[in-house]
């Protein structure tokens, strides 16, 4: 099958059903996920549907979907593994401060964090702050607040109000979707409030996101790309859309 044709088969299957998996596709095609992250990149420029974390849906589906902690920890392990080791390199020196926002890409940073090195750490991230809990060197504030239980992070006022008071060094967020003319969005409201005050919190802001991301737009903005200092994404990010950052201003690493 020509990749033409591949891509309008897609079209297709995303028009029946409503929404399509790139691990589906990829095993229905007999290609790999790259090809069909690429398929769907091309087929989303072409206004014939919107991807969404690991798939894709018809082009006027809203992005409000937003997939479980869970499942997300057992998608691109080997890219947020790269991802997680190039952001180490940015973390503070010692007496050092830091914020990290909840999901699987700043969970990975955080389990390499660097023994016995004195940090101040806070977080709205369950899994994170029980990781971290009792880690030599490591003074660790967990920011309170509901906790949604699809991401497991503290939302809500108590958390953002305790962001406006805290000054640190970096803040290491992640985010559902990136783009150039939008900046950095994610599906749910309280979400968004909490990533934006940490953004405001930081004197220096780091974003965490493998490539898949890249060039989507999901229903809430938390930051614009003036916002962000440094996006660190791996191998598969296109030369395209790494190239529309850098010239909104962002240090883009890959990892």
């Amino acid at each position: 099958m020509y990749a033409e044709e591949r891509q309008q088969a897609i079209a297709g299957l995303v028009a029946d059903r409503g929404r399509v998996a790139v691990t589906a596709l990829a095993e229905g095609f007999g290609v790999t996920t790259e090809t069909v992250r690429r398929d769907l990149a091309l087929l989303e420029r072409a206004g014939m549907l919107r991807r969404v974390h690991g798939g894709a849906v018809p082009p006027g589906t809203l992005t409000f979907v937003e997939t479980a902690l869970g499942e997300r920890h057992g998608t691109r392990s080997e890219q947020k593994q790269k991802i997680a080791a190039a952001a180490a390199d940015l973390l503070p020196d010692n007496d050092g401060s830091l914020l990290l926002d909840g999901g699987s890409t700043t969970a990975t940073l955080a389990e390499l964090l660097p023994g016995g090195r004195r940090l101040f750490v806070a977080t709205n991230s369950v899994p994170i702050a029980a990781r971290l809990a009792g880690a030599p060197g490591l003074s660790l504030h967990v920011l309170g607040g509901r906790v949604r239980g699809i991401t497991q992070c503290a939302v809500g006022e108590p958390a953002v109000g305790a962001l406006a008071e805290l000054r640190v060094d970096v803040a290491f967020l992640g985010t559902n979707g990136i783009s150039a003319e939008h900046g950095f969005t994610t599906p749910d409201e309280a979400e968004a409030s909490v990533k934006r005050a940490m953004a405001r919190a930081a004197r220096r802001v780091v974003v965490l996101a493998d490539s898949s991301k890249l060039g989507r737009e999901h229903l809430v903005r938390f930051a614009a790309t003036a916002d962000v200092d440094v996006l660190v994404t791996d191998g598969d990010a296109s030369a395209a859309d790494i190239a529309r950052l850098e010239d909104a201003g962002i240090e883009v690493v890959v990892a």
